[in-house]
């Protein structure tokens, strides 16, 4: 079975519990709120099982060595760095991209990005 294709540009929609979850990774009271006004694109071209330093500056100016990898037809990240258990999940629904994002100490946050194809 062929694995879904990821590759594109994606727009957010929505989020859920964003604010949160930046709280559970220390990022002060005024970033946060800044963050969670802001409808970033993505552009998703992963290596596939290859670690890269990722720079988190734009969310909360940390650095991380990142691995993406297959979880059955999703994408899941594990990031190693300042915070335990830090990472993400995507999934596709049609043209929908769905995302949660954990670490350690919580999880559940959620968001949705439309693909422009």
């Amino acid at each position: 079975m062929s694995k879904p294709n990821y590759s594109g540009l994606y727009h957010l929609v929505s989020q859920e519990n964003f604010e949160s979850y930046l709280a559970a990774l220390d990022v002060n009271f005024a970033l946060r709120k800044v963050v969670c006004l802001l409808k970033p694109s993505k552009q998703i071209e992963h290596d596939i099982n290859t670690e890269f330093t990722e720079d988190l500056g734009p969310v909360d100016g940390r650095m991380c060595q990142t691995t993406v990898d297959w979880d059955g037809d999703k994408l899941q990240c594990v990031q190693r760095g300042e915070k335990e258990g830090r990472g993400w999940t995507h999934w596709l629904e049609g043209n929908m991209l769905h995302l949660t994002w954990t670490i350690a100490t919580y999880s559940g946050t959620t968001g949705k990005w439309h693909n422009s194809y």
